[in-house]
């Protein structure tokens, strides 16, 4: 889910790039079917919602989620593998998984499952990839839902017809492949039943000839809504800092248009996934950088939200943090550099208020809705969302009447300042 790689940035500027295409969708809508679980739960109300990360379970166990202010949490991840008979749960504490379902069950909130991630999608190609496959990968999902009495399954598949990770199988039929795989499990007698979304880019997904569509509305027919992952817009990857996650970028200058929440929506909405379908990811984590004083400070004392930075001297983030070493692909990575919002806390970044800490260097860059803080120091500079951010983007989901918001993660919060910010900001609260 969260991205520390370069791999990202070619997706983006291949996207940008690209014209736009359109994907038919040759059936019917499902219309007002009672009996529909996507058709029912589209008219209910705001999805106040959260990815758990099951291998941060030992330091932010069942316990400590707030369930009273959820209305869905998604167990992150499962992940794909060569044999399209099988999903796994290794690497994301397989054992907590029915506690969590049971924990979600009993406080009245829907329990999904996240399959894929920037890690785990290496094979959704080849699991959709023929009618087969896709009738055995049908099998094994409600195979999967039904063991674990789940509500639904999050497909973050990063990315369909679009090379991700650097090692995914890529085939240009795969948006192709995905919808007609969701037809199939719609129409399952265990799959019409599920709650079923998908976790997106900040742009329609590719089609046949590597543009992005223009036409995605067959999927606002088979899934419940789309989780925009509205962050690592920018990151250690990119050319200089920038917001991790903006809300806005319409406002900013043409180079540093790269992607925001108001224009994933309306990028996404004029491909047919309608707003009320449309559920906006927002991110409880920051990428740090390493920038000179003299660079991130401009001469009227404010730090410049578009600053040069020393990709040599990456930063290491919290105790969550990806580490240094070979990832799935069998490249090396340095550090990811993420801050999570208590990481910035436990840093001093940050007051037990949320609050920029003494000796902290704060701003807060009207355009893209994003904070900053640096420590002149140690030179590290950090792009995060704030409790300000976080209304400012449940205000735009009130407004644009979005389905609701998905963060990413549970645990990144604390004491749910960032959570507590952004149901105010949407009405819920």
């Amino acid at each position: 889910m969260m991205y520390s790689l370069f791999s990202f940035s070619l997706l983006i500027l291949s996207l940008v790039a690209g014209s736009t295409r359109s994907l038919a969708h040759p059936r019917k809508p499902h219309g007002a079917d009672p009996h529909n679980h996507a058709n029912a739960s589209r008219s209910s109300s705001l999805v106040s919602a959260a990815w758990y990360a099951g291998w941060h379970s030992d330091d932010f166990p069942l316990a400590s989620v707030s369930w009273n202010k959820y209305t869905h949490l998604t167990y992150s991840f499962a992940v794909t593998t060569p044999d399209v008979n099988t999903i796994s749960l290794d690497g994301s504490n397989p054992d907590v998984l029915p506690q969590f379902v049971e924990t979600a069950h009993n406080n009245g909130v829907k329990a999904l499952v996240s399959v894929g991630g920037w890690t785990g999608s290496l094979y959704y190609s080849t699991a959709v990839g023929s009618a087969e496959n896709r009738t055995a990968f049908v099998k094994t999902i409600t195979d999967f839902a039904t063991k674990y009495k789940l509500d639904g399954i999050d497909f973050d598949w990063e990315y369909p017809g679009t090379q991700g990770i650097g090692c995914n199988a890529v085939n240009a039929d795969d948006t192709t492949n995905f919808l007609a795989f969701l037809r199939e499990l719609r129409a399952h007698p265990v799959g019409k039943h599920l709650i079923l979304t998908a976790a997106t880019s900040v742009f329609p997904w590719a089609g046949p000839d590597g543009n992005q569509l223009s036409d995605v509305s067959g999927f606002a027919k088979e899934l419940d809504w789309i989780a925009i992952m509205n962050y690592d817009v920018w990151g250690p990857w990119s050319a200089t800092t920038g917001p991790n996650a903006p809300l806005n970028d319409t406002c900013a200058s043409a180079e540093n248009q790269q992607g925001s929440a108001v224009s994933a929506v309306a990028q996404w909405s004029a491909a047919g996934i309608p707003t009320h379908q449309i559920v906006l990811g927002v991110a409880s984590y920051g990428h740090s950088f390493h920038v000179n004083v003299s660079d991130a400070i401009d001469d009227s004392g404010s730090l410049r939200p578009y600053a040069p930075f020393d990709a040599a001297l990456q930063p290491t983030g919290d105790k969550w943090d990806d580490d240094a070493g070979v990832d799935e692909c069998g490249n090396e990575n340095g550090p990811g550099g993420n801050f999570d919002f208590w990481g910035l806390i436990d840093a001093g970044f940050l007051t037990l208020s949320g609050d920029p800490a003494p000796l902290t260097a704060y701003d807060f860059d009207v355009c893209s809705q994003t904070a900053y803080v640096y420590h002149e120091e140690s030179e590290v500079f950090v792009s995060f969302d704030d409790a300000r951010a976080f209304t400012a983007k449940g205000h735009f989901i009130k407004d644009t009447k979005l389905r609701g918001f998905a963060i990413w993660e549970a645990g990144g919060d604390f004491n749910d300042i960032l959570l507590d910010a952004i149901r105010s900001g949407a009405g819920a609260a």
